[in-house]
């Protein structure tokens, strides 16, 4: 189901059209070939932004109804936010000046749930060294009729809303 939802995620995001969307992305904590366990990881969608403000979306999609490994992503990205992000700029060449945000997409009826869990997983977020909490926004928001303009600023509208 998860892979649906990942279509229906990605469509929205390229609805933007300031938005380069790249499905299953690779992010590897450090250089070379290894995929060493625990350090690296296929995100289901990175999007970039490239209107003002400059962004990276680490985009996860889950329909489950406890996303257990929705929270085990979140917490290792935590734990090794500064090679995410190291890795962000060597294997893909985006600017390690731009800022790096994690957004979920989940069910409706679990957006509330996510958001709170989040919240106990993460902690006060404070320096600048570590993973932002991530923007949170339910599935149901992204349906294809639920936008008519190929023109939609998704970044924009959710990140004006916050982690709702």
């Amino acid at each position: 189901m998860d892979d649906y939802f990942e279509g229906v995620v990605t469509e929205y995001l390229r609805a933007d059209p300031s938005m380069f969307v790249r499905p299953q992305c690779r992010i590897q904590s450090s250089a070379g070939p290894l995929k060493v366990a625990g350090q690296h990881w296929y995100c289901d969608v990175v999007a970039v932004r490239f209107r003002q403000p400059e962004t990276v979306f680490l985009c996860e999609v889950s329909f489950a109804k406890t996303p257990k490994a929705l929270f085990n992503r979140l917490a290792a990205w935590d734990v090794h936010w500064s090679a995410v992000r190291a890795a962000l700029a060597r294997d893909s060449g985006i600017p390690e000046s731009w800022p790096v945000q994690p957004w979920v997409f989940v069910r409706g009826d679990r957006q509330a749930f996510v958001s709170r869990r989040i919240a106990e997983l993460l902690g006060p977020r404070a320096g600048s060294d570590q993973m932002p909490e991530p923007l949170v926004t339910s599935l149901d928001d992204v349906a294809p009729w639920r936008y008519a303009s190929p023109l939609r600023l998704p970044a924009e509208d959710d990140m004006a809303r916050g982690s709702q």
